[in-house]
């Protein structure tokens, strides 16, 4: 359970501003929505490899 402190005279919008940056934070929609469909763990694995050698790409192009 996310608590947002609200101080005195503090604006409502600032307030959710920061339960939904906080919310974003702990993953939980990203979670959910990772669950709602079954990936094999082949492809999950296979997509991980991917990620990496974009990234990997991505460094050594800045290094160039």
């Amino acid at each position: 359970m996310l608590i947002i402190p609200i101080k005195d005279g503090e604006n409502i919008d600032r307030a959710l501003k920061r339960y939904k940056r906080k919310f974003d934070k702990t993953g939980t929609l990203r979670a959910l929505r990772s669950r709602k469909n079954f990936t094999k763990p082949s492809v999950t694995k296979r997509a991980q490899l991917q990620k990496a050698q974009y990234v990997q790409g991505l460094r050594d192009a800045v290094e160039i």
